[in-house]
């Protein structure tokens, strides 16, 4: 059997063994010295005080800064960090144990105060935000909800805390797609609702966090702002039309009701009827142009390789020699139809940009790790005003339909990409990027 000492015990064995062979030789010295019997027994007895005191003296000078770095350590596992060890000589090593242990008790005490006022913080934010947030641990039993989530199902945190999933009738939004848009009727308000689950960690245990978000309000704004503007652009070319064409209307009505005509009646009637069918035509030709951007089709994915695509969209321009970049082969995958289209759109803009200057147009790509960028470059005049450019039916140009540059935009996102216009940095004219991913 394994007899454990510990380690004062064993500092005391150890000092009572170093003082053994001077107390034997005190001994034998008393012994055979000549000394009485008194004289013997008061020196022996004196000596094996000595001996013993020492050694416990140096005992306890060893185990009691050994018990206060233990009593310091305890009261830091426990959280407690103001308590501070006396440093009587920090040139001495226990002493400079003693103000590393001091030290590092500061340095917790601040990250301590660090992360409580950090978790106060994230409490008061998750407390304010206006989208329902729930924790729950691995038995789906909730462990955390903010007001959102006492609004949205109509009771406070002190009755949902510590209920499961199931009876919050939350539980089948805790597996599956970690990403879904419902419409359904809670508690506290019924519409379209964005749910999102992720994982965290919680004192080394899995929980699940579900996020619950309004998407009726945000939804409705967005339609509400695009019918206005549609209304706004609808109603801006109705009038248009319908103006000229009630004007000449009344004009004709009255011409017709005179009681002699006069002799160029057929030619004011000519011109009137020849208005009217003008201003029809345009009309015509707007709503059949708002069709065309309401009903554009998903892209057919097939391989495209870019620089035969952009070939055929420069061979297609007549009206000027456009200067034109072959890059290195590359292919992606794309509606080449589609991206025909919206090149041929910010080609055609470019050329009408530099005829006006009599400028040049360059068209050339760009390619990264992940994207290829087409860039078509013109010497134009520039633009002067960016922000309705992907506005329905806006146009600068005479003629214009002002639905080109959406096209583009939407045949750009519907292969993940984008379009940008901007004037160029380094000289007169405009930079259309159309950016592809691989």
């Amino acid at each position: 059997m394994k007899i454990r000492i510990s380690h004062d015990l064993r500092v005391l064995l150890f000092a009572l063994a170093a003082g053994l062979p001077a107390l034997v030789l005190a001994m034998v010295l008393l012994l055979t010295g000549g000394h009485s019997g008194r004289e013997q027994w008061t020196f022996g007895l004196l000596v094996v005080l000595c001996w013993i005191g020492f050694s416990f003296a140096a005992r306890e000078r060893v185990a009691s800064p050994l018990r206060t770095l233990a009593n310091l350590l305890e009261a830091m596992r426990e959280g407690d960090y103001s308590i501070r060890a006396r440093v009587g000589n920090p040139d001495e090593p226990m002493g400079e144990v003693m103000q590393q242990v001091n030290a590092m008790a500061a340095t917790l005490r601040a990250q301590r105060l660090g992360a409580l006022e950090a978790t106060a913080l994230l409490r008061k934010v998750v407390e304010e935000i206006e989208v329902a947030v729930f924790a729950f641990d691995p038995q789906q039993t909730l462990r955390l909800v903010n007001r959102a989530g006492e609004r949205l199902l109509a009771q406070p945190a002190e009755r949902l805390i510590a209920r499961d999933a199931t009876s919050l009738c939350l539980a089948e939004y805790l597996v599956g797609d970690p990403d879904q848009t419902i419409s359904r009727n809670f508690p506290g308000g019924s519409g379209r609702w964005g749910i999102r689950r992720s994982n965290f960690r919680e004192g080394g245990v899995p929980h699940q966090l579900l996020v619950v978000t309004d998407l009726t309000r945000p939804l409705r704004e967005e339609e509400l702002q695009a019918w206005q503007r549609l209304v706004r652009v609808l109603g801006h070319e109705l009038n248009n039309s319908l103006t000229p064409i009630k004007s000449i209307a009344r004009s004709l009505e009255t011409l017709v009701k005179e009681n002699s005509l006069p002799e160029d009646w057929k030619d004011d009637m000519s011109r009137g009827l020849n208005v009217i069918a003008t201003r029809s035509e345009a009309l015509s030709r707007f709503m059949s142009s708002y069709a065309r951007l309401a009903k554009l089709p998903p892209p057919k994915f097939a391989p495209v390789e870019i620089n035969a695509l952009l070939h055929r969209v420069v061979q297609l321009e007549q009206r000027m020699h456009l200067f034109f970049e072959e890059g290195p082969p590359l292919t992606i995958q794309g509606d080449a139809d589609q991206l025909e289209q919206a090149l041929i759109n910010l080609v055609r803009n470019a050329v009408d940009a530099a005829h006006e200057t009599g400028g040049r147009v360059f068209v050339v790509y760009e390619q990264t790790a992940s994207s290829v960028t087409v860039v078509v470059r013109d010497e134009g005049p520039g633009l002067s005003n960016t922000t309705n450019l992907f506005v329905p039916f806006f146009t600068t140009k005479r003629g214009g339909s002002g639905i080109g540059l959406v096209l583009c935009r939407q045949i750009a996102e519907a292969h993940g990409g984008s379009v940008m216009l901007k004037n160029a940095k380094d000289g007169p004219g405009c930079e259309a990027r159309l950016t592809l991913p691989i």
